[in-house]
């Protein structure tokens, strides 16, 4: 098997290497201007944020939509769109206005008809939209400027609803879409415009500062605050290939990398015109997703074998090189969030069980069907746990076949609900952050509604009943007993297996400063400038 690049490209990299790399960057492009940022995140293929939740998706939302609300590094929420509220006395009707000076990309004012439309459209599918929807009596405008959420009961959530990935507000004609139907028309009212002229699928996107944007007066926080742009052009670059983005950002070429190679790291760590740091400070969980719905994983013992079998370990050493960068996790509410806790936890073991795992696919009857993999080749530490979680199935006489494809190409196969004969899947890997797994409401990845939830398809109606009352549970301690009951459930039905926690820095030239922590896999462009080297 093997993992990726490791120790020849390391040696060839410290001695100068990158500096004689062929770069298509280099060949395509003049030296990048003092106010122009280019940086490199993900493959951008989904551009709706209903659509998809892929990090890449809402920080392209991020760049070109505002929201409601927004939260800070402490997650605490905050108005932004909003310029004042209120809520009844009897809690169950909540009123907005819009703050003076927003409008959209194409020169027409937002409205609250725009707002109205953008709640439902997301409420037919975010878990916390779901369940605003669900209690909702009517959701309407008042004039131009105003709108009303009417409750048929009370639900304190509300505002925590609205602020922790909630609904990116889009003109009426374009939330009139379906969720099944994508938004492409990329026009918002946010604080970078998308270059409909400069995009170049597959290779590059370009976003221009809104020079009509009024950021709040507030600092810039998390995702609340003002949003100042202090640069002219970010461009977002795609380079599947992370060697090739490292070149790139040693040769001054780009600016910023998200995800840059882990064993790597002391490479930039040593260089000095390049800066590690971290800004999703509460970390990620990576976890592998099942398909509930297909064979094996449609049988409960085939998903808990899975628990038993995983060396949490081995994976992060696969995908993250230094243990200064990881740590096991046990909890479905991971290791940093108030409501970790450690009920029905007791799969865990050091190196895993691989004997046991045998033996609950056998339970489970499973007879050799495939078992298929999805593999992002673009983004090395998923790729490198895939390899590791398959070898571990073969040894234990699964057949696992890997499918290797981009992260675009994993995203638009792991909404197929079909047979692996006929296009479908199996098992795909992926993160969360731990910031969202503790709001609990708003993360896509816990509901278990079957067909009307997230990736995978988990199905418990106890299991939804608990989940939904998490909004009505005011008090930590209530939400730790409720969070303990969840979690019993959850690692007895096993929708997806955990793969450990990892805190993990970007790479940046030292150039750019001002980048905004705490906003988990999203990265924010405002505040960020250039400066002299």
């Amino acid at each position: 098997m093997t993992i990726s690049r490791r120790n020849l490209f390391k040696v060839g990299i410290a001695a100068g290497a990158a500096l004689s790399i062929p770069s298509v960057l280099r060949a395509q492009t003049s030296p990048t201007p003092d106010r122009t940022v280019r940086v490199v995140i993900e493959n951008l293929s989904v551009f709706d944020p209903v659509a998809s939740t892929s990090g890449g998706t809402a920080t392209h939302a991020c760049l070109i939509y505002d929201t409601l609300f927004g939260v800070d590094s402490r997650f605490v929420p905050h108005p932004q769109m909003v310029g004042k509220w209120e809520v009844s006395n009897d809690k169950k009707t909540y009123t907005f206005e819009l703050r003076d000076g927003l409008g959209w990309h194409d020169g027409t004012p937002v409205t609250a008809a725009d707002c109205v439309a953008s709640i439902r459209r997301w409420g037919q599918v975010a878990p916390g939209g779901q369940l605003l929807m669900a209690r909702a009596k009517d959701i309407s405008k008042i004039g131009d400027k105003a709108f009303t959420i009417a409750l048929n009961e009370p639900l304190g959530a509300v505002i925590d609803i609205l602020a922790f990935q909630g609904p990116f507000i889009m003109r009426e004609k374009d939330a009139s879409l379906s969720p099944t139907q994508q938004v492409t028309a990329n026009i918002g009212s946010g604080p970078f415009k998308f270059n409909h002229a400069l995009a170049k699928p597959g290779a590059s996107f370009t976003y221009d500062r809104n020079e009509q944007y009024v950021p709040r007066n507030e600092a810039p926080d998390g995702l609340a605050g003002g949003k100042i742009v202090k640069v002219d052009r970010v461009i977002w670059e795609n380079i599947g290939d992370q060697q090739t983005a490292f070149a790139a950002l040693q040769a001054g070429e780009i600016d910023f990398i998200q995800i840059p190679p882990t064993d790597l790291l002391p490479v930039i760590q040593g260089d000095p015109d390049l800066e590690l740091q971290v800004l999703n400070t509460t970390g990620a969980d990576m976890f592998a997703r099942m398909n509930c719905l297909q064979k094996p994983f449609d049988n409960v013992k085939a998903r808990q074998a899975m628990l038993h079998l995983i060396d949490q370990e081995a994976v992060l050493r696969a995908a993250y090189g230094d243990p200064k960068y990881f740590r096991t996790v046990t909890s479905m509410f991971g290791n940093e969030t108030p409501v970790s806790n450690d009920e029905n936890t007791g799969w865990f073991k050091k190196g895993g069980d691989p004997e046991k795992a045998k033996q609950l696919f056998k339970e489970a009857g499973y007879a050799g069907e495939k078992v298929v993999i999805l593999q992002s080749t673009d983004w090395a530490e998923a790729s490198n746990a895939s390899q590791v979680v398959a070898a571990a199935l073969r040894k234990i006489g699964v057949n696992a076949e890997l499918a290797p494809s981009d992260w675009a190409g994993l995203v638009a196969r792991r909404a197929k609900k079909d047979p692996v004969e006929n296009g479908g899947w199996s098992i795909f890997i992926t993160t969360q952050d731990e910031a969202t797994t503790g709001t609990v409401i708003s993360d896509s990845t816990l509901p278990m509604m079957g067909e009307k939830g997230w990736y995978g398809w988990p199905q418990n109606d106890e299991y939804e009943a608990l989940r939904t009352k998490w909004a009505d549970v005011g008090g930590l301690e209530e939400r730790k007993a409720l969070a303990r009951k969840m979690q019993r459930i959850w690692w007895d039905y096993v929708p997806q297996v955990p793969l450990g926690q990892h805190v993990v820095p970007i790479a940046r030239r030292k150039t750019l400063t001002g980048l905004i922590i705490g906003t988990g896999q999203i990265v924010p462009m405002w505040n960020m400038q250039k400066v002299s080297a």
